[in-house]
């Protein structure tokens, strides 16, 4: 691509941070550093149309875990660890909220809900720590986070009890990116879109940078690809992909609040009074851990099962779209905000809760600048 005089002079010249992604994380962190530098020139470089990885792509769940995947986690971390993972989900997820406000990302705090498998013993389990769970949570809640909801809602296959998340919500992503990139724009932060980051390098003073389509130098250089990490090398970030479905309208639809099923692995919410289904990804963990955002039959496959038997037993429905997004994850949930050399830094492995804590990794992130 052969850029004009005045296209290098007014959007490559002087550019004080460039932050590759302009998803959550990427928009918050240069709302953040507009804040703090008001006449710094800062540029957001974009790989797609819209942001590409998981940030418009999301169920739109505002969540910080289902009892079974704090169980879960309770295996691989420490108590602390737990609790501050879900101390962090809870303050990003009131970050959100102030920032936006609720009637703008159309927050509703509805609930969520835990279905188990009936030829599962993960109820049992979870059952069995639910009290030792919200004895753990309590310091940040006030009140007893998880309890116990007969099936009102005609699931079928599953235990006759659900696992109930009082202070569990969901937001319109699409609303909530809208409104994210229109305060950027205002705040006189470029956006390019299109625009892949292939490579890096650094001298003492800038890291010049190459895209599919220019070159051009920055004084700082902020990674929030997330999924996409892995890309640009950074380490201990893999790439794991969300496939998800949703139907045409469904007359009388009843179900209401977020869903979870099979240790979050597959989640699901009324929207528009349509069922958005997600996951999977436990079906082929190895086939899952790819950027590319496409569909498979195995997955789909289950997820149209799953509407069959357990979601929608006695109302038909059609499929009316499918598509995926790209999380980023790792063996531990622990988010990576960090500076990797001179004036390269990362805000990165968000572990499929980036409407939970992107909007404060993007606040960490612009605050490892001196």
């Amino acid at each position: 691509m052969t850029l004009s005089y005045w296209e290098i002079k007014s959007w490559l010249t002087n550019v004080d941070y460039t932050i590759v992604g302009s998803g959550i994380v990427g928009l918050n962190c240069a709302l953040q550093l507009k804040k703090r530098f008001p006449k710094a020139n800062i540029l957001i470089l974009e790989k797609g149309t819209l942001p590409q990885g998981a940030s418009t792509k999301n169920a739109g769940f505002a969540c910080f875990g289902s009892l079974s995947e704090i169980v879960a986690d309770l295996k691989t971390h420490t108590e602390q660890e737990v609790l501050d993972l879900v101390q962090k989900r809870v303050k990003g997820l009131q970050k959100l909220r102030d920032n936006l406000g609720d009637k703008t990302i159309d927050y509703q705090q509805l609930g969520g809900y835990e279905l188990f498998n009936t030829n599962s013993d993960l109820f049992e389990t979870c059952l069995h720590q639910k009290t030792l769970v919200n004895n753990l949570l309590k310091p940040v809640f006030e009140d007893n986070v998880f309890s116990l909801k007969e099936n009102r809602f005609g699931f079928k296959n599953i235990k006759n009890q659900y696992c109930f998340n009082q202070f569990e919500g969901q937001i319109d992503t699409g609303r909530m990116m809208e409104a994210l990139l229109q305060k950027a724009l205002l705040k006189g932060i470029k956006i390019l879109n299109n625009v892949s980051v292939s490579g890096f390098s650094e001298d003492a003073n800038a890291v010049k940078v190459e895209t599919n389509q220019f070159s051009f130098s920055t004084s700082k250089l902020l990674i929030a690809t997330n999924g996409f990490a892995s890309v640009l090398n950074i380490p201990k970030v893999k790439p794991a992909r969300a496939q998800v479905l949703i139907t045409k309208p469904i007359k009388n639809l009843h179900i209401k609040g977020t869903f979870h099923l099979d240790e979050g692995y597959y989640y699901f919410r009324n929207i528009d009074n349509r069922i958005l289904f997600g996951g999977g990804r436990n079906l082929d963990f190895k086939g899952e851990e790819t950027t590319e955002l496409s569909q498979t039959d195995l997955i789909q496959n289950k997820l149209e099962a799953l509407l069959k038997t357990t979601i929608l037993p006695n109302t038909p429905f059609q499929i009316e779209h499918r598509w995926s997004g790209i999380m980023g994850v790792g063996t531990q949930k622990k988010p990576i905000v960090k500076q990797l050399s001179n004036n390269v830094f990362c805000g990165v492995r968000l572990g499929g809760m980036g409407v939970a804590i992107g909007s404060l990794i993007g606040e960490e992130l612009a605050n490892l600048i001196a």
